[in-house]
């Protein structure tokens, strides 16, 4: 009786370690950032890594400080002319929208992020035809460097929860 109720202790701590990592989702009031190629060439690939490389320069000092989601969509529109101007420099047409965007299901390192609309800064560039990129600018998770916790990915699960508790 006594190995059962260790053996049924053993599978309930697994289970709860294993719902609590898998099914962990970004929160609600999360801000979405997403930016879509024209194409699947390289040519515009590159120029979508590129592109996403800049706007979070331009925000990532602002965002980092953002205390709520209301406060990183102000950042976010105040930085809608700079953002708007670096997009010129690339000499491709892009449509810009803050707001309400769809995203399709995505799972990432073991979290889930459900499909459904999300406050979001989402930039198509010219048809929009191609891979897309996409992270989460409040919490603040694509501004953050995280090269070395994607290494293992029980480490950058945990880091994502302890980020998503701060924020919460």
């Amino acid at each position: 009786m006594k190995k059962v109720i260790i053996g049924l202790f053993f599978i309930s701590l697994i289970f709860i370690f294993k719902t609590s990592q898998e099914d962990y989702v970004i929160p609600r009031d999360a801000i979405r950032f997403r930016v879509i190629a024209n194409s699947n060439t390289i040519k515009d690939q590159y120029t979508k890594i590129k592109i996403k490389n800049d706007i979070e320069d331009l925000l990532r000092a602002d965002l980092l400080t953002a205390t709520s989601q209301n406060n990183a969509k102000n950042i976010i529109k105040n930085k809608l002319p700079e953002i708007e101007n670096t997009l010129k420099n690339y000499q491709v047409s892009y449509n810009l929208n803050l707001g309400s965007n769809y995203f399709p299901e995505k799972k990432y390192h073991g979290l889930n992020y459900p499909a459904g609309n999300y406050e979001s800064l989402v930039i198509t560039l010219g048809s929009g035809a191609g891979e897309n990129w996409w992270c989460v600018l409040y919490p603040p998770l694509c501004l953050i460097d995280t090269t070395e916790l994607e290494k293992d990915e029980i480490e950058y699960k945990s880091f994502i929860q302890e980020l998503f508790q701060k924020y919460l």
